[in-house]
């Protein structure tokens, strides 16, 4: 019984889509990001604004994907994102404290 090597693709219908893969990267990246950073109560300022901006910019992602491999990462990033939004929101929002 042979085994065939695992390949991790995000073009599951065989076509390459290089724009709606960026913009998938791109998204989970910025969540991942302003997730970590809306625990840092000194950074909230950068946590709403990146949190703001892969939030909606996932969401225009995810109107533009292609697969559901893109879609999926894509939720990843978007409620990250949502939850690295709220945690700098709550911390101080989106202007630094004079």
């Amino acid at each position: 019984m042979r085994r065939l090597p695992v390949h991790l693709t995000l073009n599951t219908d065989g076509r390459p889509h290089p724009v709606e893969n960026i913009m998938t990267v791109a998204t989970l990246l910025v969540g991942l990001v302003a997730f970590c950073l809306g625990f840092v109560v000194r950074a909230h300022v950068v946590a709403s604004w990146l949190g703001a901006i892969g939030f909606f910019g996932g969401m225009y992602a995810q109107f533009m994907s292609s697969t559901t491999a893109q879609r999926s990462l894509i939720i990843v990033g978007v409620v990250t994102s949502f939850v690295g939004a709220a945690l700098g929101i709550a911390h101080g929002g989106f202007l630094p404290k004079p």
